[in-house]
């Protein structure tokens, strides 16, 4: 089977070379002639663990391949994927520009039967508006069907997700679609991961509910955490937690307080999701409160540095991680980020570091008073202040009284609680966490 995946960003990268090595002949198809020329020498454009010798492996046997020629790669596949960005603006509108262009380069060169499968997550409605853009601009007579397949890919362990996904959902309207999907999907079937086949809107539907349902979570605990700091050394948020994931009916995951979510989906898909629920006259009120209170979480970190060192201006302080999670150069939406940027708007001097990240940073965050280092010790020298916000396996480890030997203050602000406080005192700090006694 050919297939073709539309996009060679990161969900369409994961796709391609997850499905060459099931075996499939796969055609990664982008507009983007630099984009497509270092990824034909197995040089990926961003990290993501295990996908550059997965993309280098499938390469070598040619089972993958990269070209910019997309109406060609959308005519000689059988199955297509779509997976192009749709980024939202503030209000939440998707944005399709991308999504409606590759249904034209299909309907265009289009001449037999082919599934056409969105990758990309779109709002309620899209697959069936897609549906219709093809068929109304089809050069010659063709049949082929809409698919509407959500990816659930984690950033950091996207790579894993591919092969061992918790489901794997399926929207369509025929079954001989449904029939080609199983096909693409076999090697899943073997190691009986769950598949939920539905129509068009309710796959739409899932991916957002989904997101949006850890992203309260994720501010639930947050504000959980932060009453546990009013209330004092007596209330402490890790045992909060933990009680709370050994009930079954909720879990642990995502009970882990910080200063709040980031990155590409979680920001988007929440107001994505209540943007969709406006348009059919629904208030989704919990998930609006989560946006607000992720909008506001970083704030805690800022004010704990703050109240710390009696005042931020002409302080210079150390922030260590600036992806918006570990195993990850992504720093959109990142909450580490919104943290440097408030502390140099109020006065402050930051020494940030980050193992992967600190080029991408640069990119979206420059100031006189933003040094961005080598290593966690020289972001540490001269800092009145530490500030870990992304909790990389390495920040950990590091030696916190080397750490303190050079720094010019004793504060450390755990926003990630990644710390052991007695450790951290016997090291010479004046220790904060968040919601931790």
């Amino acid at each position: 089977m050919n297939v073709t995946v539309l996009g060679a960003g990161y969900v369409g990268l994961v796709a391609s070379a997850g499905l060459a090595d099931f075996g499939l002949s796969v055609t990664s198809a982008d507009i983007d002639k630099g984009k497509i020329n270092l990824l034909s020498r197995g040089e990926l454009p961003f990290f993501e663990p295990q996908l550059a010798e997965l993309v280098q492996r499938n390469l070598q046997v040619g089972r993958l391949h990269f070209s910019t020629d997309v109406g060609a790669a959308v005519a000689n596949s059988q199955v297509i994927f779509i997976a192009v960005g749709t980024d939202a603006g503030p209000d939440g509108v998707p944005d399709l520009r991308y999504v409606w262009s590759t249904a034209d380069t299909i309907s265009e060169n289009l001449s037999d039967y082919k599934v056409v499968v969105i990758k990309s997550t779109v709002p309620v409605g899209t697959a069936a508006e897609l549906h219709s853009r093809i068929s109304s601009r089809l050069k010659t007579p063709a049949d082929f069907d809409v698919v509407s397949n959500p990816e659930f890919l984690r950033e950091g362990s996207a790579v894993e997700d591919f092969f061992h996904p918790n489901r794997v959902v399926i929207g369509t309207r025929s079954e001989k679609s449904a029939a080609v999907m199983r096909d693409v999907y076999r090697p899943l079937y073997l190691i009986e991961t769950p598949f939920v086949f539905t129509t068009w809107e309710s796959a739409e539907l899932i991916k957002y509910a989904a997101n949006s349902f850890l992203a309260l979570k994720v501010s639930f605990i947050n504000e959980l955490a932060n009453l546990c700091d009013a209330i004092g050394p007596s209330a402490d948020i890790h045992v909060v937690a933990k009680a709370l994931g050994l009930d079954r009916r909720i879990g642990p995951k995502f009970l882990h307080p910080g200063p709040g979510f980031g990155g590409y989906c979680f920001p988007k898909d929440t107001r994505a999701l209540c943007q969709i629920a406006r348009q059919h006259g629904v208030d989704m009120k919990t998930v609006e409160a989560a946006v607000a209170v992720n909008d506001h979480q970083f704030r805690h970190v800022v004010a704990k540095v703050r109240t710390g060192l009696g005042g931020l201006e002409g302080k210079t302080v150390a922030v260590l991680g600036l992806s918006f999670k570990p195993n990850t150069d992504d720093v959109r939406e990142s909450r580490s980020l919104a943290i440097c940027k408030a502390l140099l708007d109020e006065g402050a001097s930051v020494r940030a570091y980050d193992p992967v990240a600190a080029e991408q940073s640069a990119k979206v965050l420059k100031h006189a008073r933003l040094a961005y280092c080598q290593d966690s010790y020289q972001a540490a020298e001269g800092a009145h202040a530490l500030v870990v916000a992304t909790e990389w396996n390495e920040f950990r480890n590091v030696d916190l009284g080397r750490i303190q030997s050079v720094m010019r203050g004793d504060l450390l602000i755990d926003a990630k609680n990644i710390y052991d406080s007695n450790n951290a005192k016997a090291a010479g700090f004046r220790y904060m966490g968040v919601g931790r006694r």
